[in-house]
């Protein structure tokens, strides 16, 4: 029996996916929608408010702040309303309306960009808002996932321990997709401390700067940014591979109709990755790979999961597979 759901973050389901065409390859997915308010965001949330509060660092009287494209804005809602304290979310026009109604059912503040930044993004802009608000007001908080190391901290202590213990046995590659980067930077120590040999594949979408690709517009929320989060100074990444949008919807898909996981578009996006670096590399010897499945499917019903959508926004017809 527990008190609150919230209480429940962590200890996500570690599961086995069979790929028929590559049976060398032991697939393992860490279903991180499988937390209370369905996203690998509810860790950070519930590990940094703790934090925060148990150190003094804010008080009861405090207000949080934060940019967010959705997950972490729902995260952070649900975990300062059950502390007691007030949020203010920054928030844009590619939010789904399921997060949007999410985040602002815990009470939060919504403040929503509605104008694109120089990338044909809203980060910029998101970031912007966030520092005129800081400067404005006392006793605000900014949680800043983009550069506060508790957020790496966070994935450090919860979900880098989580994979750690569940494998005795070497862990060869660990694929995560990046986007604030706080997950992959805690991830990544952690797991080198235990396994110095495994191999960190950071997962990115065409668009997106955070390595030195061209910028361009991007749909699909939750992978990838118009900038480079500092807090990937510390990352420990051998390796990265890029997908593009089809490619992520096309992952989500496969994931649901063959693997009956209804996963949303950062999922898809790293199943992708996967499919992409072993089709053209030759593994002969069976490998260990591990790979983090951030949020779920049913706020991307709308967009990814949308045959319609996707040929209006993503502009290749025929490179949709039908759900039918």
């Amino acid at each position: 029996m527990i008190n609150n759901i919230l209480d429940k973050v962590g200890n996500t389901p570690l599961v086995e996916i069979k790929l028929r065409d590559k049976p060398v390859l032991q697939l393992f997915a860490k279903l991180e929608f499988c937390n209370p308010t369905g996203s690998v965001k509810d860790r950070a949330a519930s590990y940094v408010i703790k934090r925060i509060l148990d150190e003094g660092i804010i008080d009861k009287d405090t207000v949080l702040i934060e940019s967010s494209s959705g997950n972490f804005g729902v995260a952070l809602s649900a975990y300062s309303k059950m502390n007691g304290l007030k949020f203010i979310c920054v928030i844009d026009e590619n939010t789904s309306p399921v997060n949007e109604m999410l985040i602002k059912s815990q009470g939060a503040q919504i403040i929503k960009i509605k104008e694109q930044d120089e990338y044909g993004g809203y980060l910029l802009n998101r970031i912007g808002k966030v520092e005129e608000i800081v400067n404005e007001t006392s006793n605000i908080y900014w949680i800043n996932q983009y550069e506060n190391p508790l957020n790496a901290e966070a994935y450090y202590q919860t979900l880098g321990n989580e994979i750690c213990n569940g494998f005795d046995d070497n862990i060869d590659y660990i694929f995560l997709g990046v986007s604030s980067g706080g997950t992959i930077t805690g991830v990544s120590q952690r797991i080198k401390k235990k396994f110095p040999n495994a191999k960190i594949i950071a997962v990115d979408i065409f668009g997106s700067v955070i390595f030195g690709n061209t910028p361009k517009k991007r749909y699909i929320p939750g992978i990838g940014s118009s900038m480079v989060p500092r807090i990937l100074q510390s990352a420990l990444i051998d390796d990265i591979v890029y997908v593009d949008e089809i490619e992520t919807v096309e992952g989500c898909k496969e994931l649901l109709q063959d693997h009956a996981i209804f996963a949303g578009g950062s999922s898809g996006s790293v199943y992708a990755a996967i499919r992409k670096y072993f089709s053209i590399r030759e593994i002969k010897e069976t490998v260990n790979v591990v790979c983090i499945f951030p949020d779920r499917g049913e706020r991307y019903y709308n967009t990814v999961y949308d045959d319609c959508w996707c040929n209006q926004y993503l502009m290749k017809k025929d490179a949709i597979k039908s759900t039918g």
